[in-house]
């Protein structure tokens, strides 16, 4: 008889990025397999902001361990300011978390 060897892994973490498909989107999908080491890419249209005219979005998925979840909203913000964004959305865990530019006086 012969036996298999094999490893599972777990990994308790789910990271899911929207990212506008905006000029530099790009580079953020690179930085993210490049930390992450693998993830899933879709792309869809979104209807967001009250507008009626799509816009077309990337849906960037990982899944790790050990995240942090203020230092992933922190990045999320990062991703936000670097693309020009007023709003960035990214689910965590299963929760969606929507990080806002604020006003300031």
């Amino acid at each position: 008889m012969v036996k298999n060897k094999y490893e599972v892994k777990t990994f308790s973490d789910s990271i899911k990025f929207y990212l506008p498909r905006v000029e530099g989107y790009l580079d953020i999908v690179r930085e993210i397999a490049s930390q992450y080491g693998s993830m899933s890419l879709m792309e869809f249209d979104g209807y967001f902001e009250g507008k009626f005219e799509p816009v077309k979005y990337s849906r960037i998925e990982v899944h790790t361990t050990s995240v942090d979840e203020k230092n992933i909203i922190e990045y999320a913000n990062a991703i936000r300011v670097k693309l020009g964004q007023k709003s960035f959305a990214m689910e965590f865990n299963n929760k969606l978390i929507l990080v806002n530019e604020t006003e300031t006086t």
